[in-house]
């Protein structure tokens, strides 16, 4: 019993400011006080760090509950407020005609009468909106209003300030960089140690691939196992860094923000050539263009001065939205529909704003209105595309060509200037005056169609047109009907070659915008009040003299004063290596958003990327060199109890890889993979009727040949309507996407079980390692370790070698089950090994590509 109560006694202590002498003496008595003290403590500590001793918070006390329980009744949406009270503004709240809340005065306050009410009739929230308020929730408003009700704004909208980075009470604690500082602080917070640093194997394939999205190779692992130098660790990163597998790899999540795909979507769903942009993506984010740049090409590369064709390639990202083009559908309906949805996704990707529930009405949460909304719709308004069309490619387009291409096609063009220029000097002589008013009589019996023509320049001439003009020549005036087939062919040739280049849909500005108006309920032919452009009040204001376009809208958004961009960045590459941002909802950081975990650690890299001028790779490295990164990832019972979601980093994160990192983990590892960057989309392996099935016919899946199965996952070509089937908990690239879903269930294991990629890869691997001399414990070492990046404990190479003897026996006895599994897949095998011997190295392969620990980034 004393022991339970010093251990109670402690707890008093730790979490109260009481001195040792007034804590409760052991007595039956004090024992039920302490008790009771003891419970007041806990519910405090377990509920809210509010009622602690330290000052409420509004932004991060308050507001969370308004938001949540009051603001759609009383919140920024107008329409829907009711008994004309506003609470989200101190205007509102804090009014002095008919107050609610008296600042100083809880007892007195009308809200806190309301919520603590007994009466159905009186009590907030009403029954009806099955929200209710917990006891600690009240109390916080209630402590709220003693301490005079100070209002505050919602912390994502207030500009960072940079902190001052923590001193630790543990001059032991390994400190890599700054960020260790914070996430140690609050470790000591919490009573809690950090794990230790993770093996070097497991290290170097974790940062991998982070980093470049597929596992090091034995050589990469051992060079890093014999330096012995204290920046070992840090020369591989700044390896990765600069490998040109970087920006394939950080390209993923980008195409998913950008709802990339090779398909309009909808149920024609045609074919669109939008890779040049992709491209541009990853070559962007190998150059390590600063991210301010990354940002304004994307949004208004076209209104750069003298733009260059990759400045206006790179503005595809607000064309890569899906397009309806389906028979009866209405253009300007499907244009305005594309404009909205520029809108949400700029504000979705830069400003991790949900600003699309104001499309119709006021948001109910937070301080955007319908008419801020459509002031943003108005810098994207203006692009000369109309919503009509079928086809995959809507105007305004441009020609993707390379250097040589550009070069070929300069040429093409210059002949068909030069063969233009015989053709003119002929037909001079031919029709002498007929530049003049009088038609020349050698013209007067020509067809009024021959005679049009004439009155166009050779070059500008088409091949239809020429066609008809050989013809009608070629009896009377045969030389000319040869220099005109020899123009033909030049502007044949020219057109044949120019049709091969890709066109890429961009972004333009119309001389004249349009006007723009407030949509009645998000109806496209119900126009209300007429807006200009302008950005929400609750954030920072455009310079007084900033242009009327999407060039200012862009700059304001990389602006060093934004709250928002700097933080939304780092918080979605932070969810890149921790599995979850330090705010939860990474596409919501308003009030309906989580609260950061580390508020101050957020507000420190937002401040730091803005003063590194945007340095993705700077504040990657920042990041994947921390000790906190580097931490072992094994977990106790006692810590997986006490932060289940390990939002206080005390380990590393443990979690399935995405579907594609699984896919191009097996083709490197196999050797399989094929390094060949940029170009158009391919078609790899799928099953059959796949596409045929979702178009009812129209579309045919042709899978491609050779090396183009063998790609990385990112080039692998995408119907929106239907998805590559190799890719699962992956965006489906119709909305804008920024938050990770992962899921572990059996349909995961039918694919990397089954999928033709994985058998060949596994069929692949088994001959790679039979290739090399050795023991079949040395062939089990290699594969093991070119899949997991260490070789096979003792007891685990003693379960694989049993494992390979099964299926010895079972293929030594089925010689036909051993050539089938072979067959699979089109890379050629090496006749020379033995059948069965093969195959049941590629069933053990195949085992170990499914590994836990295979799959896992851990």
């Amino acid at each position: 019993m004393r022991a339970y109560f010093a251990l109670m006694t402690d707890t008093i202590m730790r979490y109260t400011n009481l001195p040792a002498e007034i804590t409760p003496s052991f007595s039956c008595e004090m024992m039920m006080q302490s008790l009771t003290l003891l419970s007041v403590v806990l519910v405090g500590v377990l509920t809210s760090t509010a009622v602690a001793a330290d000052k409420v918070d509004f932004g991060r006390d308050v507001l969370p509950i308004l938001s949540s329980h009051c603001f759609k009744c009383h919140g920024p949406d107008q329409n829907a407020r009711q008994g004309k009270l506003q609470l989200d503004t101190p205007e509102g709240a804090l009014r002095t005609k008919n107050p609610v809340i008296i600042p100083g005065k809880s007892a007195a306050s009308e809200v806190i009468r309301r919520i603590t009410s007994d009466d159905v009739n009186e009590q907030m929230p009403p029954a009806s909106s099955n929200r209710k308020l917990t006891a600690q929730q009240k109390e916080v408003l209630r402590r709220w209003i003693d301490e005079g009700a100070a209002w505050g704004k919602h912390w994502a909208y207030v500009s960072p300030t940079r902190p001052a980075v923590p001193k630790l009470a543990d001059v032991k604690a390994v400190m890599r960089n700054p960020i260790d500082a914070f996430i140690l602080e609050r470790l000591e917070r919490e009573k809690l140690s950090p794990s230790p640093e993770a093996r070097k194997e497991l290290l170097i394939r974790r940062v991998t691939l982070d980093l470049t999205g597929v596992p090091p190779t034995p050589d990469e692992v051992d060079a890093y196992l014999a330096d012995a130098s204290t920046n070992a660790y840090e020369k591989v990163v700044d390896r990765l860094l600069a490998s040109p597998r970087y920006g394939e790899r950080m390209a993923w999540e980008w195409l998913d923000a950008a709802r990339y795909a090779d398909t309009n979507g909808y149920q024609g769903d045609p074919e669109r050539t939008m890779w040049p942009w992709r491209d541009w993506v990853v070559n962007a984010l190998n150059a390590n263009m600063p991210y301010d740049q990354f940002t304004i090409e994307q949004l208004a590369g076209d209104l750069l001065p003298n733009a260059t064709v990759d400045q206006k390639i790179a503005t595809g990202f607000n064309r890569n939205n899906m397009h309806n083009g389906e028979g009866g559908r209405i253009a300007e309906e499907t244009r305005v529909e594309n404009v909205m949805d520029r809108v949400e996704t700029t504000a979705t990707v830069w400003m991790g704003s949900t600003v699309g529930c104001a499309r119709c009405h006021d948001h109910k949460f937070d301080p955007f209105t319908q008419r801020e909304y459509y002031q943003l719709y108005a810098y994207f308004n203006n692009s000369s595309e109309n919503g009509a069309g079928r086809a995959g490619q809507g105007t305004p387009v441009i020609e993707a060509a390379g250097d040589a291409e550009k070069i070929k096609l300069e040429g093409l063009s210059k002949q068909v200037k030069a063969v233009g220029l015989e053709v003119a000097a002929v037909e001079a002589k031919l029709f002498p005056g007929f530049q003049e008013k009088s038609l020349p009589e050698a013209l007067a019996k020509l067809p009024k169609a021959i005679v049009d023509e004439l009155k166009r320049t050779p070059d500008q001439r088409t091949s239809i047109k020429l066609k008809e003009m050989i013809a009608h020549f070629q009896k009377t005036e045969p030389a000319f009907a040869k220099e005109l087939t020899k123009l033909d062919k030049a502007m044949t040739d020219r057109d044949k070659f120019s049709n091969t280049l890709a066109r890429v849909m961009i972004m333009d500005e119309l001389p004249k915008p349009r006007d723009t108006f407030i949509l009645v309920r998000g109806a496209y032919n119900k126009p209300g009040d007429k807006v200009t452009l302008g950005v929400p009040v609750c954030l920072p204001s455009l310079p007084e003299k900033a242009p009327g376009n999407r060039l200012a809208l862009a700059r304001w958004l990389v602006d060093s004063n934004h709250p928002l961009t700097a933080r939304v960045t780092v918080n979605r590459y932070w969810q890149t290596f921790f599995g979850t941002g330090l705010v939860k909802t990474v596409e919501d950081f308003g009030r309906q958003g989580e609260q950061p975990s580390h508020p101050e650690l957020l507000d420190w890299l937002a401040t730091e990327f803005v003063r590194s001028k945007w340095d993705l790779k700077a504040m990657q490295r920042l990041m994947v060199t921390s000790a906190t990164y580097r931490q072992s990832s094994k977990v106790t019972p006692e810590l997986l109890e006490r932060d289940p979601d390990n939002r206080l980093l005390a380990r590393a994160p443990r979690f399935r890889m995405p579907s594609w990192m699984i896919r191009d983990q097996a083709l490197a590892a196999s050797g399989l993979l094929v390094d060949k960057h940029g170009g158009p989309s391919v078609k790899p392996y799928q099953p059959s009727g796949v596409w045929e099935e979702a178009t009812f016919g129209k579309k045919i899946y042709q899978q491609d040949k050779g090396e183009s199965l063998y790609r990385r996952s990112l080039y692998t070509f995408w119907r929106r309507i239907v998805g590559p089937t190799a890719f699962f908990d992956t965006a489906a690239r119709q909305t804008c996407s920024v938050k990770v879903v992962r899921t572990n269930t059996p349909l995961h294991a039918l694919a990397t079980l089954n999928d033709t990629t994985y058998v060949e890869a596994a069929r692949a691997l088994a001959q790679r390692v039979l290739e090399k001399p050795g023991t079949p414990e040395d062939r089990i070492a290699i594969a093991f370790r070119l899949v997991t990046a260490r070789p096979p404990t003792t007891e685990e190479a003693k379960i694989l070698l049993g494992s390979l003897a099964r299926m010895r026996s079972v293929y030594d006895a089925d010689l036909e089950a051993a050539q089938k599994l072979l067959k699979v897949g089109e890379s050629p095998r090496n006749e020379k090994i033995d059948a069965r011997e093969h195959a049941a190295y590629a069933a053990l392969c195949m085992m170990i590509l499914n590994l836990d620990e295979t799959l896992t980034k851990q």
